[in-house]
């Protein structure tokens, strides 16, 4: 295993280490990634957030979640690995929030960074993962690597309904 392989599942494992997660770009169109990563969480009966500055609440078919605005609207940021479904110029700000509320660990979905930002966030939080790599085509995606990483942490899961 490569040295950027294990900085990777060590990632992964803090990420998933977190007792708490939140979604920033969470959406009410069952279309958009950040409708199918609410749900990612809801089906693999993780305690998650979801954050839109517009939506009150977020409804997937079996249950309605309550969202926040932002990461400072949080119960525990400090608390919370937080995945990122938003465009880069919102993704830049939501990171410097986030660093500045103690947030542990990101997740920057395919899409959601460029270079600088991705750079940002491996020094400023313990665990970041995004970039080229994981199981898609288009880099570390939850759809496709949350499973893995879950299985790295330990973490024990139900299947639960949408």
């Amino acid at each position: 295993m490569s040295s950027e392989d294990k900085d990777m599942e060590l990632a992964l494992k803090r990420f998933f280490s977190s007792p708490r997660f939140a979604v920033a770009g969470a959406s009410t169109d069952t279309s958009k990634y950040g409708y199918k990563l609410l749900a990612w969480y809801h089906q693999h009966s993780l305690p998650v957030t979801p954050l839109n500055p517009k939506s009150p609440e977020i409804n997937l078919p079996s249950k309605a979640y309550p969202a926040v605005k932002s990461p400072s609207e949080l119960s525990s940021p400090a608390q919370t690995s937080l995945s990122i479904v938003t465009p880069p110029k919102v993704t830049r700000e939501l990171l410097k929030e986030a660093h500045a509320l103690n947030m542990p660990a990101v997740w920057l979905q395919p899409g959601t960074f460029d270079d600088e930002i991705l750079e940002y966030a491996k020094k400023n939080f313990k665990a970041a993962i995004g970039g080229a790599g994981g199981n898609g085509d288009e880099g570390w995606c939850v759809l496709m690597d949350g499973e893995d990483g879950l299985a790295a942490a330990g973490v024990e899961w139900t299947v639960q309904k949408l």
